[in-house]
């Protein structure tokens, strides 16, 4: 039977297509590996040999590890440079496990926002308008500028705000400014905003946790005055 090459399977079932569309999850070890050595012989596609591989190594990728370059390169379809890259791979793996967890900030607060915020926002000439997402227990996933200029509700798409929170999977959502003036009242865009913003949060059954105003030395919360 004539070998199928990878880029004549089904889309679905094509490493890189199938990682894309599902995530890194839902590969086996075998597609995993194919993607870093892109090709396989002209008998066997490049799944087939890292599967091949994987039986001869009993599926275990610790040791596949403590192979060789020259061990590998005894394999039909794999040279120096797809060794190097399927060992460079298991080392960065064990690299990783060998470092701690980055720490996530906990910004349950206006002035752990404002702590964290400030260093990046004090000597902003111009106002940016920054997305905070978290989980449940106030620990950040992810910082998004949404917008670099004036802030009013046109220029903040408060779509962008919730795909990236629905994205991230947050179930908090923090938003905050800079006042380069340092004049820390909010105008009346900033109140139509945050009203904006809340009503979506609301209907997103996401909590709207603050609207934080950053200036150089103080900042305004929405929540801590109760203003939303």
């Amino acid at each position: 039977m004539e070998k199928l090459n990878i880029n004549q399977w089904a889309e679905e079932d094509r490493p890189r297509e199938k990682m894309a569309n599902l995530g890194p999850e839902a590969l086996s070890n075998a597609e995993l590996l194919a993607i870093l050595i892109g090709s396989g012989s002209a008998k066997e596609s490049a799944v087939d040999l890292m599967k091949r591989l994987l039986v001869d190594c009993k599926n275990n990728l610790n040791t596949l590890g403590k192979m060789s370059i020259r061990e590998l390169c005894e394999y039909n379809g794999i040279g120096e440079a797809k060794a190097i890259s399927i060992l460079a791979a298991c080392e960065l793996g064990k690299r990783r496990q060998m470092e701690s967890s980055e720490e996530r900030p906990d910004l349950g607060t206006a002035t752990r926002i404002y702590n964290y915020m400030r260093p990046l926002l004090q000597d902003r000439d111009v106002e940016e308008f920054w997305v905070l997402l978290m989980n449940q227990n106030y620990r950040l996933i992810k910082r998004v500028r949404i917008s670099h200029g004036g802030i009013t509700e046109t220029a903040v798409d408060i779509r962008i705000i919730m795909r990236e929170a629905v994205l991230a999977n947050a179930t908090i959502l923090a938003v905050c400014h800079n006042h380069p003036s340092g004049n820390i009242k909010p105008s009346n865009a900033d109140d139509q905003l945050t009203r904006a913003i809340s009503k979506a949060c609301e209907l997103m059954q996401i909590r709207f946790l603050d609207h934080v105003i950053i200036t150089d030395g103080q900042y305004y919360s929405y929540n801590e005055l109760g203003k939303y």
